[in-house]
This record gives C-alpha cells, sequence and structure tokens, in this order.
C-alpha cells in the first residue's frame, strides 16, 4: 500500500468522528506566531502510493460507553465512535500488544487473509471497472493503470481542466451502515445489538468477503489489497525496533490494542451467542484486522449526506498528492460522488486528490506511506514533555493539569513553521517557580486550549528557562532519532523467505523515511530555540555591560 503524497479527503476538515474532546486535538488548530521557521525550498515530489480514503485520525479508546480500555493518553488525535447501548455489558478481553502475544495479535500480523489481491494487481482492478459500469457508473475521463513502481491510480484518458468535476460514483454503489446484506441474519443480529457504524462496517466488509461471488461486491473486495503496510499490519516487534524514537509508536500500538478491544467485544457480546451466523474460522482476529484497514485507509466521510460514512469504490483508486487540496463529497445536483480538480491533466497524466493535511507519521499510520523529505508542507512531529517529579511544586501542578485534562507527560506537534501556543503554556508552567503558584490554572488551561485568556500569554520572567526546556525535550528527541538512523545501517534481518526479507527491508526504509522527516524538523525547532536564546542572552549582557557602565559614571 505503499503511496507517497497522496490520499482522499472527504471535506476539507473532515475527520471519520467529530466528537473528539481531546485537548491536543484543539491544540492543533493553531501555531504559535512565535517562532516563525525559514521557508523550504525543498522541491515536493508528488508519490507513487495506492489511494485510500479518509479516515479517523486514531481509533482510540471509549468505543463504546462500557468498555472503557485503559490505555495511555494518546499524543495525536482521537476519535470516538458512538455508543452501543448494550446494557450490563462485560469488560472485554484486554489484549496488550506485544512480542509475546498470541499468533492472533503478532506474529499474524503478516499473514494474508483469503481475499482480495496483490497491491499492484491490474487484473482485478479492471474487472472492479467493469462491473462498476455494468452497474451504473457514468463514462469516466480516467482509467485504472499503473501508477510509478507498478502501483494503481487513476490517469486521464482525456484532457481535463481545471475546475472540472470528475467521478459521479452514484449512492447504489456505496456500502455504508444501510447496505444490503448477503446474510440478512447477519445484518439483523447487528442491527439488533446497535452497533456503531464502524464495528457494524468492519463486519459487513468480512461476511460479504466470505459469500464470495455471491455477494453483489465480489469485484470491489477483489480489487481490495489483501494486506496493506499501514501500521496497523506491523508486529510489535517490528514497531520496537523501527519506529522506537518516534511517537508514531505509541499511536499504532494504541491502534492495534483498539482494533483487538474490539473484536473481543464482538465476539463476546455477539459472535459467541450466534457461532453458525458468525463461525470463528470467518470472523476472527486476523480477518477484523484486514477489514479495520480497510476501513481506516479508505472509508469518507460526505458532509452533503449528512455525515453519512461511507467506502466508495473507484473513488479509492484516486491517489494522494501534497500539491493538490481537492476532495471527496457528495454533489446534489449531479447525485453522485465527486471531486473538483485544482489543476488541469493531460491524457496519461496521473490524477490526485489529497488524503488531507496530515503529517507523515499520520500517513504511515493509516495508509502505509511516507512523503519524500521536504514534501509534505503539513509535517509535524510530536515533542513529548513532562514535568520533573524533582519540581518542589509537582503536586500543585499536576492538580492544575489533571483539572484540565492534561497528564505529567504532554506531546505537542511541531511543524516546519512553528509550534502550537499550547506547547509554550506547558512549558511556562514546568519551569515556573512556587512564587506563581496562583497563575499555575491559568497556564494549565492555556496549555490545554481550554482558557478563555489571551492567547499571547506570556511570561517575561521565566520565558528563557521555558524555551531551554523546550530545547532540552527537542535536543533529547534528535538524540533518540539519531541512535536508531545510525544503526539502521547495520540492523540484522531475521528472515528466512525472500517475501518476508522484500517486506522486512520495506519497512525498515519506511522507518527510516519517517525518522529522517522527523528529525528534520526537530532540527529546525533546535536551531530556531538556539538562536533565540543566544539573542536573550547577550541581550542580557549588554544590559548589564550598560548598568555596570552608569553606575561606575555615578559612583
Amino acid at each position: 500500500m505503499k503511496n507517497e503524497t497522496r490520499r482522499l479527503r472527504t471535506v476539507k476538515t473532515a475527520h471519520i468522528m467529530e466528537n473528539d474532546q481531546s485537548p491536543i486535538r484543539a491544540s492543533r488548530l493553531g501555531f504559535s506566531s512565535f517562532p516563525t521557521f525559514p521557508s523550504l525550498s525543498d522541491k515536493v515530489i508528488p508519490s507513487q502510493f495506492p489511494a485510500m480514503a479518509e479516515a479517523s485520525r486514531i481509533f482510540h479508546s471509549t468505543l463504546f460507553p462500557t468498555l472503557s480500555l485503559q490505555l495511555s493518553k494518546p499524543c495525536y488525535n482521537s476519535h470516538v465512535y458512538p455508543s452501543l447501548s448494550l446494557k450490563k455489558a462485560p469488560r472485554p478481553v484486554q489484549c496488550s500488544v506485544s512480542t509475546s502475544e498470541t499468533k492472533s495479535t503478532s506474529s499474524n500480523a503478516t499473514q494474508e487473509v483469503p481475499w482480495g489481491c496483490d497491491i499492484d494487481s491490474l487484473e482485478n482492478a479492471e474487472a472492479l471497472q467493469k462491473w462498476l459500469s455494468n452497474s451504473g457508473l457514468p463514462p469516466q475521463k480516467m482509467a485504472i493503470d499503473k501508477v510509478a513502481v507498478g502501483e494503481r491510480g487513476l490517469v486521464a484518458l482525456k484532457n481535463i481542466r481545471k475546475g472540472e468535476k470528475l467521478l459521479f460514483v452514484p449512492p447504489p454503489l456505496f456500502i455504508t451502515a444501510d447496505s444490503e446484506w448477503s446474510s440478512p441474519e447477519a445484518g439483523l443480529v447487528l442491527k439488533q445489538y446497535s452497533v456503531p457504524d464502524w464495528p457494524l462496517l468492519a463486519t459487513y466488509l468480512i461476511s460479504e468477503a466470505s459469500a464470495q461471488k455471491s455477494s453483489r461486491w465480489c469485484n470491489y473486495i477483489s480489487a481490495l489489497p489483501r494486506q496493506p503496510y499501514s501500521l496497523l499490519y506491523w508486529t510489535r516487534a517490528e514497531l520496537d525496533r523501527y519506529l522506537e524514537a518516534s511517537q508514531i509508536r505509541q499511536r499504532a500500538i494504541e491502534r492495534v490494542t483498539d482494533v483487538i478491544g474490539t473484536y473481543n467485544d464482538l465476539r463476546l457480546r455477539i459472535f459467541s451467542k450466534y457461532p453458525d451466523i458468525f463461525p470463528e474460522e470467518v470472523f476472527n482476529m486476523e480477518t477484523f484486522r484486514w477489514s479495520f484497514g480497510i476501513l481506516f485507509s479508505r472509508l469518507v466521510r460526505l458532509p452533503s449526506m449528512d455525515g453519512k460514512v461511507a467506502l466508495v469504490p473507484w473513488a479509492d483508486m484516486l491517489n494522494h498528492s501534497c500539491e493538490v487540496e481537492t476532495f471527496l463529497d457528495y454533489d446534489k445536483s449531479s447525485q453522485g460522488v465527486v471531486f473538483t480538480t485544482d489543476r488541469a491533466y493531460q491524457p496519461g497524466e496521473q490524477v490526485f486528490i489529497s488524503y488531507g493535511k496530515k503529517s507523515n507519521g499520520e500517513l504511515l499510520l493509516s495508509y502505509g506511506f511516507v512523503p519524500k523529505e521536504g514534501a509534505n508542507p503539513s509535517d509535524s512531529v510530536e515533542l513529548p514533555l513532562s514535568l520533573k517529579k524533582s519540581d518542589k511544586c509537582y503536586k500543585e501542578k499536576l492538580e492544575a493539569l489533571r483539572k484540565h485534562g492534561l497528564s505529567t507527560s504532554q506531546c505537542y506537534p511541531i511543524q516546519i513553521t512553528g509550534w502550537p501556543l499550547e506547547l509554550m503554556a506547558y512549558a511556562y508552567l514546568a519551569v515556573s517557580p512556587p512564587s506563581m503558584s496562583k497563575q499555575f490554572d491559568e497556564i494549565a488551561a492555556a496549555a490545554s486550549n481550554k482558557s478563555t485568556i489571551k492567547k499571547d500569554l506570556r511570561y517575561p520572567d521565566i520565558e528563557e528557562k521555558a524555551l531551554q526546556f523546550i530545547l532540552d525535550s527537542c535536543e533529547s528527541s534528535i538524540s533518540k532519532y539519531s541512535k536508531f538512523l545510525q544503526a539502521s545501517g547495520s540492523m540484522g534481518l531475521d528472515v528466512t523467505t525472500p517475501k518476508q526479507l522484500n517486506r522486512r527491508v520495506f519497512l525498515k526504509q519506511l522507518a527510516v523515511d519517517l525518522c529522517t522527516s522527523e528529525q528534520r524538523i526537530l532540527f529546525r525547532a533546535q536551531y530556531i530555540l538556539r538562536t533565540r536564546l543566544r539573542d536573550m542572552r547577550s541581550g542580557e549582557l549588554r544590559a548589564l555591560r550598560i548598568f555596570d557602565g552608569l553606575r561606575n559614571i555615578f559612583k
């Protein structure tokens, strides 16, 4: 599922679930005017990875109100699923993701389900195109073809003007929570239990895939990737080995844990009660890993259809480019899913859309690719910050943080262009002396973005210490990336088959590309911080010299 700069975007601000209340989610909305980093002249190189639709930033805890997976607080945004209203639901089995896991959660991460096709297979894609045409898809100005290194994408058949509407996939060709089941009994049971859209659609995909040719979606499922390279398919050993320096590793662990918890919840509550309808040889952890992987990478939200989420065959063959901003939505006039081009295309050129403004880590997490270094203007890296237990006011600061939904360890995004004001507020709190105890609450509120105080929160007396605190955290993270990148060249590959060897080499390269891009952002932040601190300290020295000179005059 390698794609480099592409991804479906349902709306400009589209997120699969909008009811996330994470304070860090809010902190991503704006970046501080200080510092403004110098612009880059890196050439943007469009990537060539397979198309996938907008999915949630993360499949995190609180899937159901009765199920409370005890996960550590995520550094990135999280999305919450609608509640599954079942009374007295048992607590799901807690499945931690570790190297000692059972095969269903670890070693099988590299196994293939019996459905789908190889990523670069055009045969099934062409069968999909023919089936879509026979099922009501209007004539298109695009066709599926190989792009770049054997990957699939949509290329222009004719001249396409800037501002044209393309696709026109009608609603009968969408897969939604209202789609008809090949096994009506399965659909009836899930709706009887009020299963939310995501778990329902994941189960639906498995059910339709197992029905094979008796399912109307047979051609679509046959064209889906059998095993993408998204982080959902990496083993814990691979995550620990290749992504130790990156905060995206923890998000991947949380995602895998949540998928496991969701499957176990469905198995305990529903599947075990209806084994004839949901046999374990079909509805198991590995097939759910596959179905959720498809949803994370291809599900789109259609705001013009009251926010309905859907899989849209054909549309999800489009690849992502950082150079375009066009996205998918339902067009009421043409009665189909469309996108409007923001540039012209000539015959044979690949047509792109945007999967949204996501960092390289987020693109790897869901889509299995990393843009070239400097190619993604939305790239960011999560910087971890922590209070020191040796702080004389540790308990008071901890209480203030908890009051506003934060903990002693937080992560904030840094971009090439700057960082959020919340990060600076957290740094102020971390270095503030006991004499500022009355201001701990307002600073913690600013760090959570739940404050009504002015955005230009500044404390000149401790600004230097706050910047040094951020610099120390930045340099600590840089050292972790440097350690991995220096060792990556000699990293042993304990594999036995050429296929596995190629996979490991590919995963390692993805990790190197991600760590290189994230370290690059940290280096830029380090430079800005050092420069700012040097200027502050040199200014203080000049002021002291002037003061000493004046004092000597008046002696």
